[in-house]
């Protein structure tokens, strides 16, 4: 009778806010009223923040690998742009059309990820991603083709708020939109759902044997971060007025799985984390080494896997012996 209240309790210790979440939130908030000039790099961050996270989802909570990501993220960028072309110009409505066009795309998408290996679920996520960048680039009539959609005209947020030239409203709109959806993450992987998630990720035949729904848990996971991904997508598409086929690309789903690396895999804040780093970084390099930029950031990914996030983050300890094995 005790263990369940005692495992619902668990449960609600690790949800529970700690009060630096609020200043980090609160800072976050305050960075485009603080620093105008730097609003449309906030922006872009709570956007790949958001799709970091929705790939966290499955990749570090349910552990499904994945390379092709940015088909959720293209696929949202497209509707949402189109839909305020050809239908009406609302952002807050073309989300949501974006959001359930793009679970509904990884409703069908699921059924390719539930047999195989890890390496048959690489190729086909990307094989995915791949299908649709050469249909976007096929369909030129209705998406642009390479040379993009264009003339993407996004009304006011709420009927209220107008985007600016300076990008401070579409930083906190992209900035609300995150921490409405962190929150639902949030409540989704600290309930006995999440929990389910996790044990398929650490043994899926185990799962199965004491009779979690291994099948329905995964295919809801990955419909749930398709919108997700679908969304931030969206938010990219209505704060630029523009998609491209970049949204597809191969690089968006490999640069978003990078970020993971850096910020860490089974926890939200390490998408955050990773897309903090990973955009100030590219947003420096590119400016001292325009050509050069990407071999940094390689550079660190090499660093972070022979040494270690946790040696990385703590210099001090570079010079340190190492324990030996085999010590009690």
């Amino acid at each position: 009778m005790n263990e369940p209240s005692t495992y619902q309790s668990a449960l609600l210790r690790k949800a529970r806010w700690r009060p630096l979440e609020f200043v980090a939130w609160a800072v976050a908030f305050a960075l485009p009223f603080l620093m105008p000039s730097h609003s449309l790099l906030v922006n872009e961050i709570a956007i790949v923040a958001l799709f970091a996270m929705s790939l966290d989802l499955i990749l570090g909570y349910t552990g499904i690998v994945s390379l092709g990501h940015a088909a959720f993220f293209g696929f949202g960028a497209y509707a949402a742009a189109l839909f305020a072309k050809l239908v009406m110009p609302d952002p807050t409505v073309g989300l949501v059309v974006a959001a359930v066009l793009s679970a509904m795309l990884g409703l069908i998408a699921s059924v390719t990820i539930l047999r195989g290996s890890d390496l048959t679920r690489l190729m086909v996520t990307l094989g995915t991603a791949l299908l649709l960048l050469e249909l976007a680039n096929k369909l030129d009539w209705l998406t642009g083709g390479a040379d993009g959609l264009q003339g993407v005209v996004m009304g006011p947020v709420l009927g209220l708020f107008a985007f600016d030239l300076y990008g401070r409203t579409a930083a906190w709109y992209s900035l609300t939109v995150m921490l409405l959806l962190f929150l639902a993450m949030r409540r989704i992987v600290h309930s006995p759902f999440g929990a389910t998630l996790k044990a398929i990720r650490d043994n899926r035949l185990r799962a199965m044997a004491i009779g979690i729904p291994v099948v329905s848990r995964v295919v809801v996971i990955y419909t749930v971060a398709a919108g997700i991904a679908g969304a931030a997508g969206a938010l990219l598409a209505q704060t630029t007025g523009f998609a491209s086929l970049d949204v597809l690309a191969f690089d968006r789903s490999a640069d978003v799985l990078l970020m993971l690396v850096i910020g860490g895999v089974g926890w939200l804040y390490g998408g955050v984390a990773g897309a903090i780093v990973f955009k100030l970084l590219q947003n420096w390099l590119s400016a001292v080494t325009p050509q050069y930029w990407m071999f940094w950031i390689g550079l660190l990914l090499v660093l972070l896997v022979l040494v270690g996030r946790d040696r990385v983050l703590k210099p001090w300890t570079w010079l340190g012996k190492r324990k030996k094995g085999g010590a009690a």
